[in-house]
């Protein structure tokens, strides 16, 4: 498995909002993280700055191989 392409650095942030986002993530069934992320998007698109879409990872098994296993 390849490393994320994604910047991790440490947040400092009130724990009430944490848990605020937390409580949203769970409704959501996403991670805090995850969360966390996606309001920062629609904060920027509400600003007009717009980003690259999101490439969605892949899940599930891999395509079989045309030339089958070995």
């Amino acid at each position: 498995m390849s490393p994320s392409p994604k910047k991790a650095f440490p947040l400092r942030i009130d724990p009430a909002l944490f848990a605020a986002i937390e409580r949203t993530a769970a409704a959501d069934l996403r991670s805090a993280n995850a969360q966390i992320e996606i309001l920062l998007r629609e904060a920027l698109a509400r600003r007009g700055i717009k980003l690259a879409p999101v490439e969605a990872p892949r899940r599930g098994r891999p395509p079989k191989r045309a030339d089958g296993p070995d």
